[in-house]
Formats: structure tokens, sequence, C-alpha cells
């Protein structure tokens, strides 16, 4: 059950227990009574509303994609850019019911591809073999594969070309494995979030934030991302994570030196994240992150 959605010119305006720290001035009190939202996607469609959702780009060549399974609704949702046959994020969510580890990670048989063509996006906008071929770069799960073991149809999805982004092995199996380890094993607890908020990516809307072209046409990011943002009674609180692409060794970092607001962030990669929450929350949110109140120092 997934639905493809080809965006339109017109559309300019689409529509933490703890998370880590007792200190109440960490969480944004949500509000049901304040409903202004300026910056918010439009409900078009109700996937549009959500709050992993960043703000759609106003760009006619752009599809969002929602990945859905019958067991668990919305798996994740991403936006493809047709004319660089490249992704900007993938978003999803983390919580009690679609944390489970129900089945193993998806491997391909029987004359099946491991990285299968994504069934929602035409050919015309995809690549005719698969670029990452001798390409000297990984297939680089956003939506991690990890994060999607609640059934076999949730898993497969994650390994769609296009959930993917080409990564050195050092830094796919590195610092960014080390991000999104924290965040399944350390942050996607019931003892730490009610719903965790991810949306995550790699730059390829500026020209400058592009480390290379590969010969076959694949856009290359310089910069990879990750947009958090922790629910629970408190209210919210976000975090972000704005790592350079590099050919090293950086496992041993500590990730308290990748953390940066998420204003910094929106400033950074040129996305409005979690444009869907009230704007009063949203900008409190937003303003300021403490590492403390997620286990980093």
């Amino acid at each position: 059950m997934r639905h493809l959605h080809l965006l339109l010119t017109m559309l300019a305006v689409l529509a933490f227990v703890s998370c880590g720290s007792d200190d109440d001035e960490e969480f944004i009190p949500g509000d049901s009574k304040k409903i202004k939202n300026v910056n918010a996607n439009p409900t078009t469609r109700p996937e549009y509303a959500r709050l992993e959702m960043p703000h759609i780009k106003n760009n006619s060549t752009n599809l969002v994609v929602v990945h859905s399974t019958y067991e668990h609704g919305v798996n994740y949702i991403l936006e493809w850019d047709c004319q660089k046959k490249s992704q900007r994020w993938s978003c999803y969510t983390l919580d009690r019911s679609n944390s489970p580890k129900n089945v193993s990670r998806y491997y391909a048989g029987n004359g099946e591809p491991q990285y299968p063509w994504d069934p929602d996006i035409p050919s015309a906008y995809t690549f005719s073999s698969d670029p990452y071929y001798r390409s000297g770069y990984d297939h680089g799960h956003i939506c991690p594969s990890y994060d999607r073991l609640n059934s076999r149809e949730a898993n497969i999805q994650t390994f769609y070309m296009s959930n993917m982004q080409p990564q050195r092995n050092v830094f796919n199996a590195g610092i960014w494995l080390k991000m999104e380890n924290i965040v399944s094993n350390t942050w996607n607890l019931n003892t730490f979030r009610d719903t965790l908020y991810i949306c995550k990516g790699g730059t390829i809307d500026k020209p400058e934030q592009i480390l290379t072209t590969t010969n076959q046409g694949l856009l290359v990011p310089k910069y990879f991302f990750m947009a958090i943002l922790c629910k629970n009674s408190k209210g919210y609180k976000a975090i972000g994570f704005w790592v350079e692409h590099l050919n090293e060794d950086h496992s041993k970092d500590n990730l308290y030196d990748y953390v940066v607001s998420i204003d910094e962030l929106e400033h950074l990669t040129g996305i409005d994240f979690f444009c869907n929450l009230p704007d009063d929350e949203e900008e409190k949110a937003e303003k300021v992150v403490y590492p403390s109140a997620w286990g980093l120092r």
C-alpha cells in the first residue's frame, strides 16, 4: 500500500518517561490550544501533516513517496529529486509499536535484486542499472534496515534504491553507524521516548555541498545530517547531527562534536524540519539543544 505524489509548482506553501534529563526547561510543553502554524505542509494528504515530515520543496520535478505496510501503516516517507535522480531525505518514526524485531534482515534470493528499484518512482527518473556497482561507494541506508524489522515487507522497503545515498564504507560503517546506533539502541527505548520523529539524508541541493558525481551520474553528498524530535508526556525536544562525508575512520569520535540545533541544521541544509509543529513549539524546540539531556557530553 504505497502512494506516489507528484509535487505541482503551485504548491509553494505545502501545506520524553524522561528524554535523558530531569530539567524541565529542556522540554517544550505541548499545548493543543496553540495551533498557529504558518509554515506547515498542506493537508492535501494526511501523511503530509505527520510530525516527522519536513517542509516539502517547492519544485515541480520532485516526488514525495509514502511507503506503507498493511500491519504498521506508514513505514517511511522520502522526497525524490527527479532531475538529479537522488533523494533529499527519508523520514520515519520510532515508537513502541514499530520497534519490535520480528524478522531478520532482508537478503535477496531466487534472482531478486538486493537493492530493488522503488516501484513508486517512474523508470524515467531512475538509473537503468545499479549506479553503485563498482563505484567505490556503499548503498547507504537512510531509513535503516535495523529500524524496520517489524515485518518482512517493511524491511524490504528500506532496501529500495530510493532510500539509499552513496557513502564511503569507512563512513557508513564508522561514524554514521555510530550515530544510527545511538538513535536505534539508546534513544529508542520506552523509558526514553513516546515517539522519535526522525528525518535524515545527504546534501544534494547546493553545488558546494556535493562531494562529486560518479561516472554513473550518481551524486555523492559532501555532508550527511539527522534531525530528531523526541516527544513524551513532558512535551518535545530536538537535536541535530551534521557530519562531513570523509573517507576516514571517525568511529571513535565523541558524537557531542557533531551536535547542532535544528535551527542551525536548517541553515546548513536549507530544509525546514518539523514544520508541522505549532509555531511556538517549533521555535522553542529548534532554537537550542541540550546534549547532556541526550546523554552526550
